[in-house]
């Protein structure tokens, strides 16, 4: 496949609107709408190939912003793990900015849906839990300190955790709209942006991210597929009312007695009261279930019974 040129060579289109039947660039023509928020939308695309692929377009208020998130941009393009959705390329259009994605078959918000309007039903425990522990391993590649922007190593916080950021592959769960996550480089770091404030954690409000700020919005998606609620009222939607709200205590009654203390440690308004990282969260939830996650060598992850012992745990007893 033939990606599109490089956001620095000009763009031939003047004036583009995103809607079906345009061409973004030549050879790429829009097919049908995906999805659409209030500063973005998403289309399927063909390919000069004839292949398909997802377009995001992205509302950008001036040149200097444009040229500030294209070099976020393309720093972050360059991440690679088998649970983030691929940024195949981004490029900028005329009050615009363009990234192309892997085309996903679902947001996990869509297999909710499914699951309830067609079988009326919730999705299984399991099911569930697997997708969410495939993202909650894409979150902590994202928030570890190990990738080099701008000459520094720094974590990323995605700041927009929802169930229609978890896309669906083949099956499994690829993270999605990560392209604009903020580097954090200390326990806490100014936030530019709040993302969905529903599922925003509350030092968000307070103007700041922590490092565990993903883990609490990993936390409110999985209370809210596992349970059809949220486990906090509804925010305020007036201008300037989300600035130093403080969120009351959540109402987890809804979920298994053995996942409440879980879920309140994930939610703490405290983040360093949090799990250490997401994985360690959903692996707790894992063990109400009497499960616990084995990964292969590529970092594919499969659930066994708690009770079967680790590949270290047969070798100690071999060599007894």
């Amino acid at each position: 496949m033939r990606p599109p040129p490089p956001s620095s060579q000009k763009m031939p289109t003047l004036g583009f609107i995103a809607e079906v039947g345009a061409v973004p660039y030549p050879g790429y023509r829009l097919l049908r709408l995906r999805g659409r928020g209030a500063f973005a939308s998403v289309f399927e695309s063909e390919t000069p190939t004839g292949g398909r692929m997802a377009i995001k377009f992205m509302s950008s208020a001036s040149a200097t912003s444009t040229s500030r998130e294209l070099r976020s941009l393309q720093a972050i393009q360059t991440l690679e793990h088998p649970n983030l959705l691929r940024i195949r390329q981004v490029w900028s259009l005329p009050g615009t900015i363009a990234i192309a994605m892997d085309l996903a078959d679902a947001s996990l918000l869509d297999l909710f849906t499914l699951y309830v309007e067609e079988f009326d039903r919730m999705i299984e425990p399991e099911k569930l839990c697997l997708h969410f522990y495939q993202a909650a391993q894409a979150l902590d590649f994202l928030n570890a300190r190990v990738h080099r922007i701008d000459g520094k190593l720094v974590g990323l916080q995605h700041g927009d955790i929802k169930p229609n950021n978890i896309l669906l592959i083949d099956n499994e769960a690829r993270l999605a709209d990560y392209g604009l996550a903020t580097p954090t480089s200390s326990a806490t770091v100014p936030c530019p942006r709040h993302g969905t404030a529903e599922y925003c954690p509350p030092e968000v409000f307070q103007g700041f991210l922590s490092e565990r700020s993903d883990q609490f919005s990993l936390a409110v998606s999985y209370f809210v597929l596992r349970t059809g609620a949220f486990p906090y009222p509804q925010p305020p939607t007036a201008p300037g009312q989300l600035k130093n709200y403080v969120r009351p205590e959540p109402e987890l009654s809804l979920l298994p007695e053995a996942e409440r203390p879980i879920l309140a440690r994930a939610l703490s308004p405290i983040p360093q009261n949090r799990f250490p990282c997401c994985i360690e969260f959903m692996a707790a939830i894992l063990k109400t279930m009497g499960l616990k996650a084995k990964t292969d060598s590529a970092g594919k992850a499969r659930f066994i019974p708690a009770s079967e012992p680790s590949q270290s745990q047969v070798k100690a007893q071999m060599f007894r």
